[in-house]
């Protein structure tokens, strides 16, 4: 049902309703709908999709209904294929529209593939992931004791996920992202397609793992963990340079200081060295300098 004043568009498996002021923003959302229906390791999807075009914030909110989030830029009904989305009055915040359509398609087209199986972390990872985000800007400043404190475990980016906290929501939004593309990089050639499929048959992502790559998925939480930790750690440096000069400093100004001390203890030693070496060599020059002077003679 399209509400009043509304209008609609419609091509291939997708329906748009906007009102006036978003028209070009829909034909935009529209043409790259259809263009790139196709999602990282899944089939193309038939099922119809609709996408609703908020006017304004108040509206959004009721679309939403309590779903959303303070932070929320768009929503998916997943089990109804239905997108509630900000129009042109979202704030900037709201990032690239077109990329968060993406976003939101992708979790639908997850949904249609895995039912209610992906996991929240997998789900958001990988919606991320076929939208080509990045999710690492301002990431680290607000959150740099990730780096420090030891990364979460998979199951605790749920909670990372649904927290009502911006930052760690971010937070939880990069790591999951993170996971998906080590998971993407298990086979080259393939991406996520031998997972997700063995995921719908198997029904398990730990299933899945083992038969797409024979690791299980306590491993591949190790070794995400470690990749994750460190790749953060750099991304800090490159992302936020008062955050980076601050890293620099707690990580290498100890180190310099050890260095100076070490440097100063061998300056010290080779001194006293050099002194012994001198007295000794004074001792030996006036020992060989009164050899040289003969005994007074006997009076």
């Amino acid at each position: 049902m399209v509400p009043s004043g509304a209008r609609r568009l419609d091509r291939g498996r997708f329906t748009i309703v906007h009102y006036d002021p978003d028209a070009q923003l829909a034909a935009s959302m529209l043409e790259a709908a259809v263009t790139r229906d196709t999602f990282p390791g899944l089939p193309r999807g038939t099922a119809r999709v609709l996408i609703m075009i908020a006017p304004d914030a108040a509206t959004f909110r009721t679309w939403a209904g309590r779903s959303s989030l303070p932070w929320t830029a768009a929503l998916a009904f997943v089990e109804q294929r239905r997108i509630v989305m900000q129009g042109r009055s979202a704030p900037a915040s709201a990032g690239d529209p077109l990329q968060v359509l993406r976003h939101e398609l992708a979790h639908i087209a997850l949904h249609d593939h895995l039912g209610d199986g992906a996991t929240r972390w997998f789900d958001e990872g990988y919606a991320s992931y076929a939208a080509g985000e990045s999710r690492m800007e301002g990431l680290l400043s607000a959150n740099a004791a990730l780096v420090f404190r030891g990364m979460p475990s998979l199951a605790a980016l749920d909670t990372m996920l649904l927290s009502p906290r911006g930052t760690d929501a971010r937070a939880g939004y990069a790591l999951a992202l993170r996971a998906v593309t080590d998971l993407a990089a298990i086979d080259r050639d393939l991406g996520l397609a031998p997972l997700l499929t063995a995921w719908r048959e198997r029904g398990s992502f730990d299933l899945a793992l083992r038969r797409a790559s024979t690791i299980t998925a306590a491993d591949f939480e190790r070794q995400w963990q470690q990749r994750a930790r460190w790749s953060l750690a750099f991304l800090a440096v490159a992302a936020d340079s008062a955050l980076g000069v601050a890293l620099l400093l707690l990580l290498f100004v100890p180190l310099h200081l050890r260095r100076r001390r070490a440097h100063r203890a061998r300056l010290d030693a080779m001194r006293l060295r050099e002194a012994i070496l001198e007295r000794s060599n004074q001792s030996a020059a006036l020992e060989a300098l009164l050899r040289a002077i003969p005994p007074a003679p006997d009076a």
